[in-house]
């Protein structure tokens, strides 16, 4: 009798585990759209970006930065300045492109690779006072313009990867709690420090984050279709159960090229049930081989999926 009870309970218990492992593993390919814009000042519009229709786009504008705008920068511990070509990008220019398509939305970047003359740091007091400079300093920016979502872009570091996360963590969960966004994405690439810092918050927020913009850019010029599809993979491990997004720049310098094969491995993602959306870095470079690989990009993500 306690043999029978014992076969039905584990019975059960292997019926639930393998709906629950037929959940996880249902399709989830999107038809998220996204692109990086204004870092280079060299004048790049939102009209000048084709947009498909039947894609979801989002606009991120690079960079806010927590430093000062005077001729030499300096950290501010959270109290965040707008470092895109706003005069280009603006909040008119947002309200229209977003009024004009209703399937566009716009985020903004933090942090990003440099500013000024130097490196962006990551650079805090405390966590307690940067997250409430943060919240209050980019709530103000992200009303200004319109905005729906932040995007965590910071590269270099001068503090811990549990202050990082406990700052970052808090600044998504508040700014979420009062309806200032509506999503959150994180761009880290494949370097030791840059990981430990993400993945620590991945670790202890990781609910919070909707998307994660891996640059698989970074990866070494010349890498392959099947190389890229190993990186993808191996990331997609290090941030489990992310939407991890696959991503080219196109400038050509780093990474899977769309002439070496980037839609090739997307469509072998998108096979797979893993092509969660496709990003660029970015607009700005784009601008000059009249966006070919903006529509090519989006033509694959709006086929049904």
């Amino acid at each position: 009798m306690e043999f029978s009870k014992l076969f039905i309970a584990l019975f059960f218990f292997h019926v639930f585990f393998a709906c629950n492992l037929s959940i996880q593993a249902a399709p989830a390919n999107s038809n998220l759209f996204r692109e990086y814009i204004g870092a280079e000042f060299n004048n790049v519009k939102f009209t000048d970006v084709p947009i498909n229709s039947n894609v979801e786009f989002h606009f991120i504008l690079s960079f806010a930065i927590d430093y000062d705008t005077s001729s030499s920068p300096s950290p501010t511990n959270g109290k965040f300045n707008v470092f895109w070509d706003s005069d280009n990008l603006g909040p008119s220019q947002v309200s229209s492109i977003k009024s004009s398509h209703s399937n566009v939305k716009v985020a903004l970047s933090l942090g990003g690779d440099s500013v000024g003359d130097g490196s962006a740091y990551f650079n805090p007091s405390s966590v307690d006072s940067w997250v409430s400079n943060a919240v209050s300093s980019l709530t103000d920016i992200i009303q200004q313009y319109n905005l729906d979502g932040i995007d965590i872009d910071y590269e270099h570091f001068n503090a811990d990867p549990d202050t990082f996360a406990e700052c970052i963590g808090q600044l998504i969960k508040t700014l979420k709690k009062n309806g200032v966004i509506s999503f959150a994405s994180i761009s880290p690439f494949d370097d030791d420090d840059v990981q430990s810092h993400y993945k620590a918050l991945w670790k202890s927020y990781g609910d919070l984050i909707d998307y994660v913009n891996f640059q698989f850019y970074a990866y070494d010029q010349g890498t392959t279709v099947s190389q890229f599809i190993d990186y993808f993979n191996t990331q997609s491990s290090n941030y489990n159960g992310g939407n991890v997004l696959a991503s080219f720049i196109s400038d050509g310098s780093g990474g899977l090229t769309p002439e070496n094969g980037f839609f090739t491995a997307c469509n072998r993602l998108k096979s797979e049930n893993k092509l969660h959306g496709i990003f660029i870095w970015s607009a700005d470079d784009s601008k000059r081989n009249g966006f070919r690989y903006e529509k090519q990009s989006q033509a694959l993500l709006a086929i049904s999926h």
